[in-house]
């Protein structure tokens, strides 16, 4: 997580797509990267579950994905076990619901 964290490709991803979701080839522009840039450090950060995908349809009816930052904090903690780092998401519904569902049973 600090490695990822640490990229200034990462974060400048993570701020633009804060608000609203943004294409590759968007973050590409404000990110003033390269496209194979921009798509290696999503793979990392959707990995991590800080970064989401949604497929869309542009008007001639093709298919591409925007991508929304789902991270609201990161908090590092030092303690005497080490240093524990809590990550808090935004959560969707469907999420949520399972979570929801699992405690009960």
């Amino acid at each position: 997580m600090f490695e990822l964290l640490d990229d200034e490709y990462a974060r400048d991803i993570l701020v633009a797509t804060y608000r609203e979701p943004k294409s590759a080839d968007a973050l590409a522009e404000v990110c003033d990267a390269s496209p194979s840039t921009i798509y290696r450090r999503v793979e990392r950060l959707e990995d991590q579950r800080l970064l989401d995908a949604e497929q869309r349809l542009d008007p001639d009816g093709h298919h591409y994905e925007v991508y929304a930052a789902c991270l609201q904090r990161v908090t590092v903690e030092l303690t005497e076990d080490g240093i524990e780092i809590d990550v808090d998401r935004d959560e969707d519904a469907v999420d949520r619901f399972t979570r929801l569902y699992e405690g009960f049973k």
